[in-house]
């Protein structure tokens, strides 16, 4: 796909408050109930495009470290069908001590209507001294009881409570809104205007905060801060890692 094509497909991406999220809170409540249940219409996915703060740009590839720790998400010019949807690959590699610990294929899908990026799944390969150990975590829409999860509104809220994954017994992981105007300070550069999101699990004790900077992605993850940015599309946010 030309870039003249590319950025054709993402300026005609319409961004509108994801329904099923911000209903929730219709009652007046304080704490909104978390969403699990999600209805999108298939027919309405693509394998590219964006919203505020997640991009499905082939190329796009953010660096985080942690002292010896590091991640890679890349998003590959690759595409799966899950659950008869065409997705989008998005690698994430894990080093530690300079060997590699994971590496996770990751499948996503953006709406055209709402901007709401899905998660479809993931293929995951655990390593030790070079060897695939296991694969614990991996999980596909469709197979199994496996539902589709919200990755990332369109338009998020303060107060939005998601699963991002839906695949009982296995993975489900869900995510809080918690504020849309912090400033992040990272080795790259300084973002302003970030979204953080609190997240949890509906299986085991675990979770915590990440911070998303617009039009860039995911800035910090626990400890890991961004290093790097290698966005080919995005003017002025290249910072080598």
């Amino acid at each position: 796909m030309t870039r003249r094509a590319l950025l054709a497909n993402l300026a005609a991406l319409p961004l509108t408050l994801p329904t099923t999220l911000h209903a929730a809170g219709a009652a007046g409540n304080n704490e909104r109930p978390w969403c699990d249940t999600f209805s999108p219409n298939k027919a309405d996915f693509s394998d590219i495009g964006k919203n505020p703060y997640f991009l499905l740009w082939p190329g796009h590839r953010l660096f985080l470290r942690d002292g010896k720790a590091t991640l890679v998400i890349s998003v590959l010019n690759e595409t799966k069908v899950v659950d008869g949807v065409k997705t989008r690959v998005v690698e994430e590699r894990e080093m530690k001590d300079g060997k590699l610990a994971e590496v996770s294929r990751n499948y996503f899908a953006i709406s055209k209507t709402t901007g709401d990026v899905y998660y479809f799944g993931e293929d995951v390969d655990t390593y030790e001294n070079g060897k695939v150990t296991g694969h614990e975590g991996s999980w596909l829409a469709g197979v199994n009881g496996a539902t589709s999860g919200l990755m990332m509104p369109g338009m998020p809220a303060v107060g939005d409570r998601y699963y991002q994954e839906v695949a009982p017994a296995v993975a489900m992981d869900r995510a809080e809104v918690v504020s849309l105007s912090e400033t992040v300070a990272t080795p790259a550069k300084s973002f302003e205007r970030c979204l953080r999101t609190r997240e949890s699990s509906g299986l085991k004790n675990a979770g915590g905060d990440k911070l998303y900077a617009p039009d860039v992605g995911l800035v910090k993850d626990g400890n890991l801060i961004l290093t790097g940015v290698d966005c080919p599309l995005c003017k002025g946010t290249n910072v080598a890692p």
